[in-house]
């Protein structure tokens, strides 16, 4: 079993930043690709970014692509996000995500072995 827990969500103003964080725990050498998906008031839950076992590829939905940086730090079992020039659609509960099989799509819920319980980012215009 391995746990995941976020934390580092928060309320800020549209243009800041936030940089949220994944602890993982357990048997974390089974995991390979990890995640972040965020899931808004009555919206389903929504892929934002995926990072390779060992970072050698990284994957951000279109919304995100030169404001968010995902990175992986192995020794300390820990996932980033980086968010910066925050919008007000950005405001949701953000999701850490692991996974124990390989191939197919990162980018859909489905393949996600593990999840945390959610962190609140909340950006205000």
């Amino acid at each position: 079993q391995v746990q995941l827990v976020e934390s580092g969500g928060g309320l800020v103003q549209a243009g800041g930043s936030l940089r949220l964080s994944c602890v993982a725990s357990g048997r974390t050498l089974s995991l390979y690709t990890m995640g972040w998906f965020r899931q808004a008031p009555g919206k389903e839950r929504e892929f934002v970014s995926a990072i390779t076992r060992m970072s050698s590829s990284t994957y951000y939905t279109d919304s995100v692509k030169g404001r968010f940086t995902i990175s992986r730090d192995n020794a300390k079992n820990t996932l980033y996000l980086q968010m910066n020039s925050l919008k007000p659609e950005d405001t949701a509960v953000y999701y850490c995500a692991a996974r124990t099989s390989r191939g197919g799509s990162s980018s859909i819920t489905g393949p996600y072995d593990y999840w945390g319980q959610g962190t609140q980012v909340t950006v205000s215009s």
